[in-house]
């Protein structure tokens, strides 16, 4: 394989981190991915981002030489110009990182990095749920929540790549904290929102005496996690239910703004919504047509990522590719 003709592509999240290789996005020649851990810091998962790469090459026969770019897609803040990750809530040991810097010395090869919420943003819309669309939204709801926007066709950076951020809005005036600020809507309906509502709920219910298969992580001194709340409700828990119907209410409050500041076409919505389907997105719908403006609410479709599970894959390619 050809110099300039590998596209690499490293999607870093608060929980795991992926790395692709691709010759023609959105078609995927391998990957692995190792628990990005930062409570060690970013060292660690440093040294294992470039084993990693060179494992994916070695398994194909292939030299560092085939490396035309590398894409780097990781939640935000970060300095997208400088490549510089700056301790975003979910990874707040990585501390201005300069990992394009880092990885390019290491491979001599380009690299782009991208908030992992526009990176989203622009698979979706080139490959996913959004094709076809001028205007569209795109969520990033997992362990933090945030937006990414495609404006006339394109992705809006806003004055200095910080567009998107809603996650840093404060929803309520206390509440559970999410993006260091408590009440914030990443607080309330993030993975580690609805993990920190879970906790609350289960314990008030434990209170009522009510049964909830959810007691069982606290009994065993492990933190319950989104994951286990959308597992619940699949078997039917009552508490995991109501959990899941008050963190959709809050999300149609936040989608609702979004409609009537940005009058989308589509929004599309990643993570849990992946997972949940209309468990989450049918009451944020009804909420969206309560609260936005008939004429925006009307036109405006929400729907899961259609990338599904491989949309961090597809979307550190696309930041590759320079999309």
């Amino acid at each position: 394989m050809a110099k300039q003709s590998l596209f690499v592509g490293v999607d870093i999240g608060g929980t795991k981190t992926a790395i692709v290789v691709s010759s023609k996005p959105p078609a995927i020649i391998d990957r692995i991915e190792f628990r990005t851990r930062p409570e060690r810091g970013a060292g660690p998962a440093l040294r294992l981002i470039k084993e990693g790469i060179d494992d994916l090459l070695s398994n194909r026969g292939l030299e560092r030489t085939a490396i035309g770019a590398i894409g780097v897609s990781c939640g935000g803040p970060l300095d997208r110009i400088r490549g510089v990750i700056q301790a975003p809530p979910n990874l707040s040991t990585w501390v201005d990182i300069p990992i394009k810097a880092i990885l390019e010395e290491e491979f001599d090869s380009e690299c782009h990095v991208e908030n992992d919420a526009n990176a989203g943003a622009v698979a979706e819309h080139r490959f996913g749920a959004g094709r076809g669309c001028r205007n569209m939204i795109f969520i990033t709801m997992g362990t933090g929540f945030g937006a990414g926007i495609i404006a006339d066709g394109h992705l809006y950076h806003g004055a200095n790549d910080m567009a998107g951020e809603i996650g840093h809005v404060r929803l309520t005036r206390s509440g559970p904290m999410g993006y260091y600020k408590a009440g914030s809507v990443e607080g309330w309906i993030s993975g580690g929102g609805i993990a920190q509502v879970a906790e609350l709920a289960v314990a008030a219910a434990r209170k009522k005496g009510e049964t909830t298969v959810l007691a069982e992580r606290l009994q065993g001194r492990k933190p319950i996690m989104a994951r286990d709340v959308g597992l619940a409700v699949q078997d039917g828990d009552a508490v995991a239910s109501r959990i899941i119907h008050s963190t959709a209410k809050r999300l149609g409050q936040v989608l609702a703004i979004l409609v009537d500041i940005l009058n989308p076409e589509r929004i599309v919505i990643g993570g849990l919504a992946m997972r949940l389907g209309d468990a989450l997105l049918g009451p944020a719908r009804k909420v969206i047509q309560r609260e936005a403006l008939a004429p925006s609410a009307t036109i405006c479709e929400v729907v899961p990522a259609a990338l599904d599970e491989q949309i961090g894959d597809i979307a550190a390619l696309c930041v590759a590719m320079g999309l």
